[in-house]
C-alpha cells in the first residue's frame, strides 16, 4: 500500500459498490475497493439454518438504537457482496407509476426526477448483469421492456403449481418472480444452481445466486488495475481546504490507520451506513457532515413495511425451492380502496430451526417441526413513505435509526385481504382443511431493504445528491447505493440499485475520460 493514489475509490461492495466496481474495472484506470469485510468462508454452515437464524453466525457484531436508544441488533452483512450474499435474488423493475408522485392513504410518495425511461436501458443491463430469470406479459402493473429476460422463468414445484392455478382461477394475475439464480432447468447437468430450500436468506454454497460478490466482485478482480482490500473499515473522508473536495479516505486495516487519495471517491456502504460516514466526516467547512448543506444526509430513511403471511394446513407442502411466485394485483390497490396496497410473494422454505429462531422458546420442538412441513409463507410488501424525521443519526460511534411507523391503513388492507384470498381458494381445495392463518410484521432490525438517507435531486435545498449521485457540495464526492432513493415503492430495490450504479459507472467513465 505504498503508493495510495487512485483514479477512483470505491466505498463498499454491495449491489451498489460491488456493481460500480465491475462497469469500471475495464477501463484501464487505477481503482481501489475498500471493503470492511471479508470474502464469505465456503463452509457447511452456509446450508445450516440453524447456524444462520437461531446463532446469527454471519451477522456483524454492530449494535444500534432506537429512537428511545434501546439497542438492537440490525440484520445486515459485512462481507464482499454485502446483503446480496443472503438476499432471496428477487429481481423487480420498479414500476412507471413509482417514479411519479403518488398519493396513499397516509401520505405522499414523492416524484423522482428522472423517470422509468431513463432507468430502462440499465434495467436492462441490469438483468444481463444478474442473470436474471423471469416471464414478462403476465403481471399487469409490468413495466415497458425492450427485451425478453435473459433467461426463461425458474418453474412452479407441484403444489405451488396448484396454487398459481387456484389464484388464477379466481381473476388474479399469479407470476413468475424474477431470479438472479444460475439455474439451468433445460440441462441440469449445466446447472451451478442444484435448485436446493437454502436459497432465500442463506449463501449459497455452490456460488450459484447472481450476487454483487460472484457477479460483480469476481469478474472485476481479475483486472490488474482494480485492487480490493478487504478487511478495510472506512472511518472518515477528508476533505481539502476550501471543502470543495474529498482529499483522503482513511480506513482502519489490520489495526492501523492508512490515508488513500483518489481523483473519484463513491460511497456505497448501504444508505445506513454511506449517510453515518457523512456524518462522522464533518469537520470546518462541513460542521453538520459532508453533503449536508441541506440538512437532508440521513433523513428521509425508508425500509419497506413487512409481513409474513404463513398458510398452515393439514395437507404437507413437498415443496423443495419454494420462492417461484408473486402477485401484485393489490400494488394500486382494490375496488373501494383506490390507494396503494402493496406486493406478495412466495418466502422460500421455513424449516423448524428458521421459525424457531423467531419462535417462544417453550414451543415444542415437533411442533416447529409439523408448522414447518406443513405451511407455505408468504412475503408482503408495502410502501413506507418518506418522513424526514425517519433518520439516521449518529453520537461518536453509536448509530441511531429514529424511526416512527406510517402507511399502516394501507399494510393492515394488504394482510387482511391476502388472508381473505388464501382462505376463498382453500375451500376449493379439500385437501387443505383446517387451515390457520398467522401474521408476523417485521421490525427495526429488518434493515435488508433500507433507502433513502441521501436523496438526489436536481435542487441543492431540498436533496443530497445530483441527477448523476454526485454530492451537491462536494465536486468529487458520489453514493451509489439506495441512499439516492425518493422513495422505497412496494418492490425490493436490489435491481434498481444495480440500474443505477450502471447509469452512474456510465457517466463517471465519461468523466474519467
Amino acid at each position: 500500500m505504498s503508493d495510495n493514489r487512485y483514479d477512483v475509490i470505491i466505498i463498499g461492495t454491495g449491489a451498489g459498490g460491488g456493481t460500480l466496481a465491475n462497469a469500471l474495472a475495464s477501463c484501464g484506470k487505477k481503482i481501489l475497493v475498500l471493503e470492511r469485510g471479508n470474502f464469505l468462508p465456503r463452509e457447511k454452515e452456509n446450508w445450516d439454518s440453524k447456524q444462520i437464524f437461531q446463532k446469527q453466525r454471519y451477522y456483524n457484531s454492530e449494535l444500534w438504537y432506537d429512537k428511545h436508544g434501546k439497542s438492537f441488533r440490525p440484520v445486515t452483512y459485512y462481507y464482499v457482496g454485502g446483503n446480496t450474499k443472503f438476499y432471496g435474488a428477487a429481481l423487480f423493475r420498479f414500476r412507471e407509476q413509482d417514479f411519479e408522485k403518488t398519493v396513499h392513504k397516509d401520505g405522499i410518495s414523492p416524484e423522482w426526477p428522472l423517470k422509468y425511461q431513463d432507468f430502462a436501458p440499465y434495467y436492462t443491463q441490469a438483468e444481463r448483469l444478474y442473470e436474471v430469470r423471469g416471464q414478462r406479459g403476465l403481471d399487469p402493473t409490468e413495466p415497458l421492456s425492450s427485451e425478453n429476460y435473459p433467461f426463461p422463468p425458474v418453474s412452479h414445484e407441484p403444489d405451488i403449481q396448484k396454487i398459481h392455478d387456484a389464484l388464477k382461477d379466481k381473476g388474479l394475475h399469479p407470476s413468475y418472480l424474477p431470479l438472479g439464480i444460475k439455474l439451468n432447468e433445460a440441462n441440469r447437468l449445466n446447472s451451478a444452481c442444484i435448485r436446493c430450500d437454502t436459497c432465500d436468506g442463506f449463501p449459497c454454497f455452490v456460488n450459484a445466486k447472481a450476487d454483487a460478490d460472484i457477479n460483480g466482485i469476481r469478474p472485476a478482480i481479475v483486472y490488474p488495475n482494480l485492487t480490493l482490500i478487504t478487511n478495510a473499515k472506512v472511518l472518515r473522508l477528508h476533505t481539502s481546504a476550501s471543502g470543495l473536495e474529498i482529499t483522503a479516505v482513511e480506513a482502519e486495516i489490520a489495526g492501523k490507520h492508512h490515508l488513500f487519495s483518489g481523483d473519484l471517491v463513491v460511497v456505497a456502504c448501504g444508505a445506513v451506513n454511506s449517510a453515518a460516514l457523512l456524518l462522522r466526516s464533518a469537520n470546518d467547512k462541513h460542521p453538520n457532515g459532508l453533503a449536508n448543506s441541506s440538512h437532508l444526509v440521513g433523513c428521509n430513511y425508508m425500509a419497506h413495511k413487512f409481513a409474513v403471511v404463513l398458510a398452515l394446513s393439514a395437507k404437507q407442502n413437498t415443496t423443495i425451492y419454494q420462492k417461484t411466485l408473486y402477485i401484485n394485483d393489490f400494488y394500486w390497490g382494490e375496488k373501494n380502496f383506490p390507494y396503494p396496497m402493496g406486493s406478495i410473494q412466495l418466502l422460500g422454505n421455513l424449516n423448524k430451526d428458521r421459525i424457531a429462531a423467531d419462535a417462544p422458546p417453550f414451543i415444542p420442538g415437533i411442533l416447529l417441526e409439523a408448522v414447518a412441513n406443513h405451511s407455505v409463507a408468504w412475503l408482503l410488501i408495502t410502501e413506507d413513505l418518506p418522513n424526514p424525521n425517519n433518520r439516521v443519526r449518529v453520537e461518536g460511534e453509536k448509530i441511531f435509526l429514529e424511526y416512527t411507523n406510517n402507511n399502516k391503513r394501507a399494510f393492515n388492507r394488504l394482510i387482511k385481504r391476502w388472508t381473505q384470498v388464501l382462505k376463498s381458494i382453500e375451500k376449493n381445495d379439500r385437501s387443505r382443511a383446517f387451515s390457520s392463518y398467522f401474521s408476523m410484521k417485521m421490525s427495526l432490525k429488518e434493515v435488508v431493504h433500507q433507502c433513502g438517507t441521501c436523496r438526489f435531486g436536481e435542487d441543492s435545498k431540498t436533496s443530497v445528491l445530483d441527477l448523476n449521485c454526485r454530492t451537491h457540495d462536494i465536486n468529487n464526492l458520489y453514493v451509489v447505493d439506495s441512499s439516492f432513493f425518493p422513495s422505497s415503492a412496494a418492490v425490493n430495490p436490489t435491481l434498481t440499485i444495480v440500474a443505477n450504479a450502471l447509469r452512474v459507472g456510465e457517466h463517471l467513465l465519461e468523466r474519467l475520460n
